[in-house]
């Protein structure tokens, strides 16, 4: 199911011709994503590693993991709303056994910059951390 929902998107960028319009495609789908409660914007929940202010949050229905994200940043809402998406509905071994390589796949070096790189990895490394540390 993960390697699904990220091909998806993988699919969606690789139809956008331009780079530029890639960037865009993500800030608007960071702008367009779910409300996000102000009282999930605490430390815990967020993503050190990151430039700008980015909160992931688990939620543990039955022995699945969903995931809720915001981001200061439209770049960043915007990545870390497609990573929530794309393990949402997931279990903590099926996070924990995808391989993150796959999203490199998205050529995301080519759109962002080291720093935002840098905090999608973090942005992954979070999910992993969640995966792990419920384990059930």
């Amino acid at each position: 199911m993960i390697k699904r929902k990220l091909d998806r998107y993988v699919q969606v960028l690789n139809n956008i011709d331009d780079d530029q319009d890639k960037f865009l495609w993500i800030m608007d789908f960071g702008k367009n994503s779910g409300q996000f409660s102000d009282g999930h914007r605490v430390s815990s929940f967020e993503v050190k590693g990151c430039q700008s202010q980015t909160w992931l949050v688990p939620h543990f229905v039955d022995d699945k993991i969903y995931f809720t994200a915001d981001s200061a940043a439209l770049i960043s809402k915007g990545m870390v709303n497609i990573i929530a998406d794309v393990y949402s509905g997931s279990t903590a071994q099926d996070i924990r056994e995808f391989d993150q390589k796959e999203f490199e796949k998205m050529n995301l070096s080519s759109l962002l910059t080291t720093g935002r790189n840098n905090g999608v990895h973090s942005m992954l490394k979070k999910i992993k951390f969640y995966a792990k540390e419920n384990d059930n």
